[in-house]
């Protein structure tokens, strides 16, 4: 497989951000509603925040990475078989995918850095405050992200049904193209 994209399909490298970035977006998630429910006693009621927020802040990296690769190597383009209206969907569609997840993590630093500490990432290096005692920082950071989660889940997940309506449906190579298998 090549590592960069084609006119007709993704490289390795998009392929990897892309189900690394997904997996990273369902399981942070998951991790987030397991964490607000842990009992003050739990063993995990430290530890889980902070795995959080390392893998949260590893994931800005690689999507930063992301956006830089698609500049480097940019996605095949849409099909030509698609309508104007779907061609404008998918563009709006991953515009706000990416926003979104760059604004989830946003606040969320914003919740871990209100009182002016630094955030440590795996205990390796700190991620230093640079914005804090912002009038009630940590609660509206941390609605912003409780709610922008959950609409990214929910969008990605209408990202998901939308492939598999093109694969299945329509039958057409969308989907394909993601796993690497030329159009």
């Amino acid at each position: 497989m090549q590592l960069r994209n084609s006119s007709s399909r993704y490289g390795w490298v998009s392929i990897f951000l892309h189900w690394g970035v997904a997996l990273a977006v369902f399981g942070l998630f998951a991790m987030g509603l397991w964490m607000v429910g842990l009992d003050y006693y739990d063993t995990w009621r430290k530890d889980a925040p902070d795995l959080h927020k390392s893998i949260g802040l590893t994931l800005m990296a690689v999507m930063l990475l992301r956006v830089v690769w698609r500049f480097i190597s940019p996605p095949p383009p849409t099909l030509s078989s698609y309508s104007r209206m779907t061609r404008l969907g998918s563009k709006l569609g991953h515009g706000f995918l990416y926003v979104s997840l760059f604004a989830v993590m946003i606040a969320g630093y914003l919740i871990s850095t209100a009182d002016g500490v630094g955030i440590p990432v795996f205990g390796l290096f700190e991620i230093p405050a640079l914005v804090s005692g912002l009038p009630d920082q940590a609660d509206n950071a941390g609605a912003i992200h409780f709610y922008l989660a959950w609409v990214l889940v929910i969008f990605s997940g209408l990202h998901a049904l939308a492939a598999l309506k093109h694969h299945f449906i329509d039958r057409d190579v969308t989907l394909t193209r993601m796993f690497g298998r030329k159009a």
